[in-house]
């Protein structure tokens, strides 16, 4: 695409990676090229970012669309092999150094050594035994968040919370914003009753 392309402009603005990224003009007719059956109606196509997902071998085994619009769903998740845990970037991760995992794909591409959960209910078994943190917005207002770090917590889990003076929602605006997100995350990851402590200030 050239920079003046919607999508292409989008990622530019946002600092995001283009080798990463692929783009559709007409989602659900592609989707349904590579595995079909899986819209009925395809009346109301649309043209999506893909964002795909890789195994540690490299192999594609999902992928998520990335809307343009900022009505109705704004992602959608494929599975091309049901039962595949949605994670993004298991192929780019060393798995012997600190894993970051953050919510959604776009901001783990601005992370050194990160990946994301496309969804809430992600399962990361296959994270066992490696030291990884986990990365969620900056919304200390936001119930199904703070429960789901109080339950790291709870776990024995690392989180990152984030410090009082970053006003921004989501990494990709902490970066452009100026913030340098690396050192912010590495510096305030926590785990036991220190991160409950901290938790509770950014709450309030």
């Amino acid at each position: 695409l050239n920079n003046t392309h919607p999508a292409k402009g989008y990622i530019l603005n946002r600092r995001l990676p283009t080798e990463a990224l692929y783009y559709t003009e007409k989602f659900m007719e592609w989707t349904n090229s590579v595995k079909p059956g899986t819209f009925n109606e395809i009346s109301r196509d649309e043209g999506r970012i893909i964002i795909p997902f890789k195994d540690k071998e490299g192999s594609v085994f999902g992928f998520q669309g990335r809307s343009l619009s900022n009505s109705g769903l704004r992602y959608i998740t494929v599975l091309l092999e049901e039962g595949r845990p949605k994670i993004y970037g298991l192929n780019s991760i060393d798995y012997d150094k600190r894993i970051y995992i953050t919510e959604g794909p776009f901001d783990s591409m601005l992370l050194s050594n990160a990946i994301a959960m496309a969804g809430a209910d992600v399962s990361i078994d296959s994270l066992h035994g490696t030291d990884h943190v986990f990365v969620y917005d900056n919304e200390p207002r936001n119930v199904q968040i703070v429960s789901r770090i109080s339950k790291h917590i709870t776990d024995g889990e690392s989180v990152v919370i984030w410090p009082s003076d970053i006003k921004e929602k989501d990494i990709n605006d902490m970066v452009l914003a100026g913030h340098d997100v690396q050192r912010i995350v590495s510096s305030c990851s926590y785990q036991g009753l220190t991160a409950t402590l901290k938790l509770n200030d950014w709450r309030k």
